[in-house]
């Protein structure tokens, strides 16, 4: 008897199903913690991104909820999927850390640019004089890179300080991060930083079930795109007895949970505003999910990624905020002829979203561009 087929998913299906998850079919009532949890962190390389991605996502988002926790060091924005900055709490920079190393290490090895100038160094007394400094108190990459130098004559103060920030996990400090406020990229250890000992456990096992839980269903090669991490087909493999197979419509092989929500690809979905690199535009290799082909190269610049809105779904246009003499405006960028309900709806979430960001201003206007 013949095998019954994998069961095949739309694009529209694998978007509900994306949505669901990432908490932007509706907004949920949780607290911000468990929410950065459930979504496996959050890009933060530019600090008050994760605000953003939060109030687009949670019902009654308090900002000072957020930042309280992170001047608290319950949340800590450290280097990890992608090796880029994430806001995660405590506990999973330090699960989290040990399984992502290997995208850091990768900048090390003999042949690249900074193992070479760093060829037949003492690894380990570059990284005890590197944890000292750090522990002693937290430094900016030029304050790493002129400090470090001295301790290794000859050698690449640069090259130095960069392999101390690959191999050290490290997080950046308060004020940077908090709502509203600035401060400069200053770094310590995490262990310093929050008394939380980094992980010894390095398999992949948990991260995978946790990725497929927030972007789910995917196949190995996303897993890879949001992870930075490679040749993870086989630890997504050994998972396949408790996980459950699909196909794409290309015919890919996608793998879930099994109880993890598929919702009916005529799910509605209301606009959403996202900010630039937020991770549900970068969690898959075929991001067609979340974006269409012949956008993509809209929202992806030379200087990185630029803030998308949702409509029905899938990223629609780009919003940026203007300030200027007490007058915060939205403007709202379409890539698509929008029907009226659409702008309607779009108005009203960007209103929200404006109050939100510039609670302060006199003036708040929005404004759509035509489209293209």
């Amino acid at each position: 008897m013949a095998a019954e087929p994998f069961p095949i998913l739309s694009t529209r299906a694998l978007n509900r199903a994306l949505l669901a998850r990432q908490m932007l079919l509706r907004r949920v009532t949780l607290p911000a913690e468990t929410a950065i949890e459930r979504l496996v962190g959050l890009q933060s390389q530019i600090p008050g991104n994760p605000y953003t991605a939060l109030w687009s996502r949670l019902e009654g988002l308090r900002a000072e909820e957020v930042s309280d926790l992170t001047a608290k060091r319950e949340l800590v924005r450290i280097a990890l999927m992608r090796g880029t900055l994430h806001l995660v709490t405590t506990a999973d920079a330090a699960a989290l850390r040990p399984v992502e190393q290997r995208v850091f290490e990768r900048s090390m090895t003999p042949g690249s640019a900074y193992g070479r100038a760093l060829a037949g160094i003492d690894m380990a007394e570059l990284m005890a004089t590197g944890d000292r400094m750090l522990r002693e108190k937290p430094r900016s990459n030029k304050e790493l890179e002129a400090e470090l130098a001295p301790h290794f004559p000859g050698r690449d103060g640069h090259a130095l300080s960069h392999a101390v920030r690959a191999l050290l996990p490290l997080v950046q400090v308060t004020p940077r991060g908090l709502w509203r406020q600035s401060g400069l990229a200053i770094s310590t250890t995490l262990e310093s930083w929050t008394g939380q000992a980094i992980a010894t456990d390095d398999r992949p096992d948990g991260m995978i079930r946790r990725y497929l839980a927030a972007f789910g269903p995917a196949s190995a090669n996303d897993l890879h795109a949001w992870s930075g991490l490679t040749k993870l087909a086989g630890a997504m493999s050994a998972l396949k007895d408790e996980l459950v197979e699909f196909r794409d419509e290309a015919g890919r092989v996608l793998y879930d949970l099994a109880d993890a929500p598929r919702p009916s690809e005529d799910t509605a979905a209301p606009p959403r505003f996202l900010p630039d690199y937020d991770n549900v535009m970068l969690g898959h290799a075929d991001r067609s999910r979340i974006v269409h082909d012949d956008h993509r190269s809209h929202f992806l610049k030379e200087n990185g990624m630029i803030p998308a809105f949702l409509v029905d779904g899938f990223a629609a246009g780009s919003w940026r905020i203007d300030r200027e003499r007490g007058t915060a405006t939205l403007w709202i960028t379409p890539l698509v002829n929008l029907k009226a309900r659409d702008r309607q709806a779009l108005s009203r979430e960007a209103g929200a979203l404006l109050a939100f960001q510039e609670p302060d201003a006199k003036t708040r206007e929005i404004v759509f561009a035509d489209a293209p």
